[in-house]
């Protein structure tokens, strides 16, 4: 074998090895993912049972207009960051649940941004599911670098949220066995806000493996908070990242 075809060989072994670390963290090389921090991901939770915390809130030192949600480690509650605030929220039963303000909490996958800057516009009343959202979306941020954070606020028709509840010391292997515990809630006519990521090229990463979002949900009394599975939206306002 010539010195040239084994140049050649080890050439492509370390290519195969740059896309299986590529496919295995999700990002691309596109260098489009600047404003946004990634850390963990999704399937490595579902799927291996990687539940233990891969980030710690309180080291992330920038906290101006930080956004950023995930599960919390062990799969026993939701986070979301809204505009430097960290919120927990935990199940206590099918009807209640506690929402804490914390910063001393960790996620086994988590994102988020800093946004300092939006541009406000209104949602079109036929904008009403998470669905017409993702479409609506999409059409509007053709020239956004994206992935990007964003967020609505106003009054949610309906909604339902839930709250990852896994009992302790389960093992999980399969989205089924990681969803044990979890308790939804249904809410109806509550002003809300609602931070949300969007990807194209993170399924599995921060959205779930057949969307492009990714959001959690807020009531404005801070009463109520937990990961978004459904949605019926009144009049909400759409706040996207300044270019």
């Amino acid at each position: 074998m010539t010195l040239r075809k084994i140049a050649s060989g080890l050439f492509a072994l370390v290519m195969i090895s740059c896309n299986a670390t590529k496919q295995e963290t999700g990002l691309s090389d596109t260098g489009t993912f600047a404003d946004i921090k990634i850390v963990g991901a999704m399937r490595n939770v579902m799927w291996k049972g990687e539940l233990g915390g891969n980030i710690n809130l309180d080291t992330i030192s920038d906290k101006k207009g930080l956004y950023g949600l995930g599960p919390v480690s062990y799969l026993t509650g939701e986070l979301l960051i809204n505009n430097g605030k960290s919120y927990v929220s935990r199940v206590t039963s099918d009807t209640t649940m506690t929402v804490e303000k914390r910063f001393d909490v960790s996620a086994p996958f988590f994102v988020y941004a800093n946004v300092t800057e939006w541009s406000e516009s209104e949602l079109p009343a036929s904008i009403k599911t998470i669905k017409d959202l993702e479409e609506f979306i999409d059409d509007k941020t053709t020239d956004l670098k994206r992935p990007f954070a964003f967020k609505l606020a106003g009054v949610v028709s309906s909604a339902v949220i839930h709250i990852q509840n896994l009992p302790e010391g389960t093992k999980v292997s399969s989205p089924d066995e990681a969803h044990q515990g979890q308790t939804s809630y249904k809410l109806e006519n509550e002003a809300s806000e609602i931070i949300g990521f969007f990807s194209k090229e993170h399924k599995a990463v921060f959205t779930h493996h057949d969307s492009f979002l990714h959001m959690h949900l807020i009531t404005k009394d801070e009463s109520k908070m937990g990961h978004l599975d459904d949605l019926e939206i009144g009049k909400m306002k759409l706040y996207l990242p300044k270019k």
